[in-house]
């Protein structure tokens, strides 16, 4: 039987990034645990980054188009930060989500419920659900508003 021979840092970073975008510090930290000794991580990510192989700017444009139909800034903006994005690249995605994010909510609030909330305990349901997927308050207030109001005393 033939020995398993052990891939090389660059070889597995290789395999992760065929399968989906990482950001440096999400790959640094899935190669660590297979670093030996004169393996060189960080050269190694440069290499990546320098051939446009590794791409923080790619992984940010990925994740925002993948979540902006179910999640709010606020989510979107948490995971990003969670997988090692630089706050500039945070930053500069977040117009752009704030735009659709009343679009968003609404689709996201017809898609689980589509009927207005019939008193309030159903309307605290609703919001606490909106919040959850990381929408802000005012977004959500507007749903609520255009929704139909539950009762009286709304937002």
């Amino acid at each position: 039987m033939k020995p398993k021979t052990e891939l090389s840092l660059k070889a597995r970073a290789m395999q992760y990034l065929a399968r989906r975008e990482h950001s440096r510090a999400e790959l640094r930290a899935k190669l660590l645990p297979y670093v030996q000794d004169g393996d060189d991580i960080d050269a190694v990510l440069d290499e990546l980054v320098q051939r446009n192989w590794l791409s923080d700017e790619r992984t940010t444009e990925m994740l925002v188009s993948a979540k902006r139909a179910r999640f709010g800034t606020q989510r979107i903006a948490h995971e990003l930060r969670q997988k090692g994005i630089a706050e500039n690249l945070i930053s500069d995605a977040m117009p752009q989500l704030k735009e659709t994010e009343l679009e968003a909510a609404r689709a996201v609030w017809q898609k689980k419920f589509g009927v207005p909330p019939q008193d309030q305990k159903e309307k605290a349901k609703q919001v606490r659900f909106l919040q959850s997927r990381g929408f802000p308050m005012d977004a959500i207030s507007k749903v609520m508003k255009l929704s139909g109001p539950a009762e009286e005393g709304g937002f």
